[in-house]
This record gives structure tokens, C-alpha cells and sequence, in this order.
């Protein structure tokens, strides 16, 4: 009795167990897959360098680059064109959703609004934004509002496309059912269009800030005084090719975070979204 007493004890501890080992467990093993390819490529490029099969001038080793990399972080050269670059996204992202959202929001609700709008927004659509760099340029002068615009621009379409598809593919049985509820026009908003639409918007969310982020490296290249851009375009007029590839590479590293972050804030804010691959328990582990 004991002995059975003790085992019912110890149950909780081993069912959570159960639960919570293989989900770490999966984390470590998808993170290691997802390095081993980088991990191996650096490895194998330091080798091929040091051995003389690649020329160092042309493509420096990962360990000369990872150098000029704490060298740039140091003496601040780094940080300040990082911090130049991410106002410019985060405040051109921001005015992108203040013009993106609403439109699309009304594109969804009103259709017949649509035949109106429509063809011009296509129009545009098809006119990728480094092809107004030097427009914006020109217009808007090389300091921080052509940037800016480049950005809005980027961002625009795929936040204003996305919304729009997500309100205007809403379940009509859950219209159905909130007017039979008698819900009134805001709540219909708050409690069928935004829940349905929100996964939606979080994808065209991603792929704006991720337009717009490569958009701006394209801007600060042809023209700026600060930027990773502008370091990279440092680094090629004064011959440095660690500098160039120091740039490249923060751009992404710095695009991956953005991405996670945006996807973390969905599974925040959108938790019945989340899937979550878990590896089947044995029935011997909760029996």
C-alpha cells in the first residue's frame, strides 16, 4: 500500500515530465539542424582559406570578418549605423500600417468600393519600390524622407493586401450568427472581422517589414550618410570586402530578428494560432 501510495505521489511529477522533456528536447534538436548547415559552411570556408584554395582579398575568412565585426562594434561605427537604419524601417513600418490597415479595412467591409480603387492599387503594385529610389529622390531630396518612402512604399501592399483578403474572406456563418445575435457594427468588428482577419494581417505584417527592411539597404546604398547600407558602400569604395561582408551579414541577422519578433508578438496576441509539434508520449510514460 505504501509503495502504491508513493507511486500516485510521484505521478504529477513524471505526467509533467512527460509532457515538458521531448518538447525541450525537440527545441534543442531543431535548433541544432537548423545551425549544422552554417556551422559546417563557415567551417568549411575558414579551412578552404587557410589552406590557400580561396583568395583571402576577394573573400576574406570567417575569422578576419568576425575581427573587423568587434572592431565596428567597439569603437561605436557599428551601432550608430544599425540604430540610423532601424529608425528609418520602424518609423516608415509604422506610417506603412497607419495608411495599409484602414484601406484594407475598408476594401473588405465596402465591395463596392473596390472597382474604384482596385485597378490603380494593382497598378502600382506591380512596380517594385527600388524603381522609385531615384524619383524619391529626386522629389524628396537624399536626407531621411526619400528613405522613408521607400519604405512606406514596401511595406504597403503586402499589409494592405493581406488585411483586405483576411476581412473579405470572413465565414459568412460567423456574420450569420452574430447578427442573429444582435451584435452591433463595432462588434461585429471587435468579435468576428478582427479575430477572423488577424492571422492574415500578421502574415502581411511579416512580409512588409520584410520588404521594407531590403528596400531601405537598397536606398542607404545609392544614397545616405549613415546605415548598413552606407557601410556596405564604405567598405567598397575604400577596398575593404570584411567590411562589406560585416554589413551583409548584419543585414541578416538583424532581418532574421525582426522576423522572430513579429512572429513571437502572433503567438502572443493570436495563441490558438500556435502549432505545436510535439512528439508523441508512450502510453507507458502516463499510464
Amino acid at each position: 500500500m505504501k509503495a502504491s501510495a508513493n507511486h500516485q505521489r510521484e505521478m504529477p511529477t513524471t505526467l509533467t515530465g512527460a509532457f515538458i522533456l521531448p518538447t525541450e528536447k525537440q527545441l534543442c534538436i531543431k535548433m541544432l539542424k537548423g545551425l549544422a548547415l552554417p556551422i559546417l559552411l563557415l567551417v568549411l570556408w575558414e579551412v578552404l582559406s587557410r589552406l590557400g584554395y580561396i583568395n583571402t582579398y576577394l573573400l576574406p575568412p570567417p575569422s578576419q570578418i568576425w575581427d573587423r565585426l568587434l572592431t565596428a562594434a567597439v569603437n561605436g561605427q557599428l551601432v550608430r549605423h544599425i540604430g540610423a537604419s532601424l529608425y528609418r524601417v520602424f518609423f516608415g513600418f509604422g506610417l506603412a500600417l497607419a495608411l495599409a490597415l484602414p484601406l484594407g479595412f475598408l476594401l473588405g467591409l465596402l465591395p463596392g468600393v473596390r472597382g474604384f480603387l482596385s485597378p490603380s492599387l494593382s497598378f502600382f503594385q506591380q512596380i517594385p519600390a527600388i524603381a522609385w529610389i531615384p524619383m524619391f529622390i529626386l522629389w524628396l531630396g537624399i536626407d531621411e524622407a526619400s528613405k522613408i518612402a521607400i519604405i512606406v512604399y514596401s511595406a504597403f501592399f503586402p499589409i494592405f493586401l493581406n488585411t483586405f483578403l483576411g476581412i473579405a474572406s470572413t465565414d459568412p456563418k460567423l456574420k450569420e450568427v452574430a447578427y442573429t445575435y444582435g451584435l452591433s457594427h463595432w462588434g461585429l468588428m471587435r468579435r468576428v472581422y478582427l479575430p477572423s482577419a488577424a492571422p492574415s494581417v500578421f502574415v502581411g505584417m511579416r512580409l512588409g517589414l520584410s520588404f521594407c527592411w531590403r528596400s531601405l539597404v537598397a536606398a542607404e546604398l545609392l544614397g545616405a550618410s549613415r546605415g548598413i547600407g552606407y557601410l556596405i558602400q564604405e567598405g567598397r569604395e575604400m577596398a575593404q570586402p570584411d567590411l562589406m561582408l560585416v554589413g551583409v551579414f548584419v543585414i541578416g541577422l538583424i532581418g532574421l530578428s525582426l522576423d522572430f519578433i513579429v512572429t513571437r508578438l502572433e503567438k502572443r496576441f493570436l495563441p490558438w494560432q500556435e502549432k505545436v509539434d510535439t512528439e508523441e508520449v508512450q502510453k507507458w510514460q502516463i499510464s
